[in-house]
């Protein structure tokens, strides 16, 4: 599984974006847990399949768009759930 996560906005602008391929790692399934609760407590998409758009946020706070397999969900600071935060960490940390 490829999740994937950009980050923008913030004080800079700076975008950033990193990904992780779970295949092959020892840790996958807790990388795929995560990512699944992130999907499920993601608001609905619009009816014709496409994610919703991006939430504003906060004026310089990030803004998040998380992509896995196939699906993508958007979210920003201050508002992201557990998950998200934590996925979005990991990923930011430890992704290429």
């Amino acid at each position: 599984m490829r999740i994937q996560v950009t980050r923008t906005g913030g004080f800079a602008g700076i975008s950033r974006h990193h990904e992780v391929d779970t295949e092959g790692r020892e840790d996958a399934a807790e990388w795929e847990s995560l990512a699944e609760e992130v999907l499920a407590a993601a608001p609905s998409s619009t009816e014709d399949g496409t994610p919703d758009a991006p939430p504003s946020g906060v004026p310089d706070g990030f803004r998040y768009r998380i992509t896995v397999g196939d699906r993508t969900v958007y979210c920003a600071d201050p508002d992201l759930t557990g998950a998200q935060r934590t996925l979005v960490s990991r990923i930011l940390k430890e992704g290429a």
